[in-house]
């Protein structure tokens, strides 16, 4: 695929939904974000929301969007790095299952048990009984989950095979991204029809009433963040919880034998 003409990049430009609009908005939905995660951690649920989607997809940025301001003691992102020797000999589910929340906590994962469905299926890194197995089994591992009193939330995050080049191509000029540009990232592209067949698959054996997917859009990076976390919140049956905060005390007057600066070590330079 060729790089965008200048008018698919135009046109994508207009349609980008205007940075002071979107800032105003997320913080109204992160300030709705707090009031949930207090109600979570007061009434002592558990919330479980699990983050998957195509490779430059955004669910990194949408994660942080979404725990910028909330307590890293009551909401906290599992990214499980690739599986051990010793976990490959666990049983598949047992190594997420260990990361789910105890009472007042919420957990996001950065993508989940999926794995399997999608770089594992697409790259051969397990076998077709396995990956029948998993489809089979993952509906009734969320229908346990979700009886035990755990509020479970799945979201697909999508975009288009010529915005997924793009993102890519951006970060070979952006060193601060270089990090998030692996070879199995740019596998990625060269597979685009063999992940897209393996997401259809996976979409359609684990949505279930109880457990559905949602799809977000997300060409837009703006537009999707607004609209995942307006959705996550419609679905958290939440409420106000009154916050006793403390007030602040007038400092007690500095002892004469106390110095004003702290000399024992020295001082970073002030940068500029």
């Amino acid at each position: 695929m060729g790089k965008r003409t200048n008018s698919s990049k135009a046109a994508a430009a207009r349609d980008r939904m205007p940075k002071k609009l979107y800032e105003r908005e997320l913080f109204r939905l992160q300030a709705e974000l707090v009031k949930a995660q207090e109600w979570v951690r007061a009434e002592g649920h558990r919330l479980v929301v699990v983050f998957e989607g195509r490779d430059a997809a955004g669910k990194g940025s949408t994660i942080k969007r979404v725990t910028q301001y909330l307590n890293p003691r009551v909401a906290r992102i599992a990214a499980l790095p690739a599986p051990t020797e010793r976990e490959r000999t666990q049983w598949y589910f047992q190594r997420y299952i260990s990361h789910l929340p105890a009472a007042g906590e919420i957990v996001l994962f950065d993508r989940s048990w999926y794995n399997r469905a999608g770089v594992e299926r697409v790259m051969g890194f397990c076998s077709d009984d396995e990956y029948q197995h998993f489809l089979r089994l993952a509906p009734a591992v969320e229908r346990e989950i979700i009886n035990n009193g755990i509020f479970l939330l799945k979201y697909f995050l999508d975009v288009s095979q010529e915005e997924q080049r793009r993102r890519f191509e951006a970060r070979l000029s952006d060193p601060v991204k270089h990090w998030k540009l692996s070879p199995m990232d740019v596998e990625s592209v060269r597979r685009w029809w063999d992940y897209t067949k393996a997401y259809q698959a996976m979409l359609e054996a684990t949505d279930s009433q109880l457990a559905p997917w949602y799809v977000v859009p997300a060409d837009d990076k703006r537009r999707a963040r607004l609209s995942l976390i307006s959705h996550l919140l419609s679905k958290i049956p939440y409420n106000k919880v009154a916050v006793e905060l403390p007030e602040i005390p007038q400092p007690a007057p500095r002892p004469k034998s106390v110095e004003n600066d702290l000399r024992a070590g020295q001082v970073v330079p002030r940068h500029c």
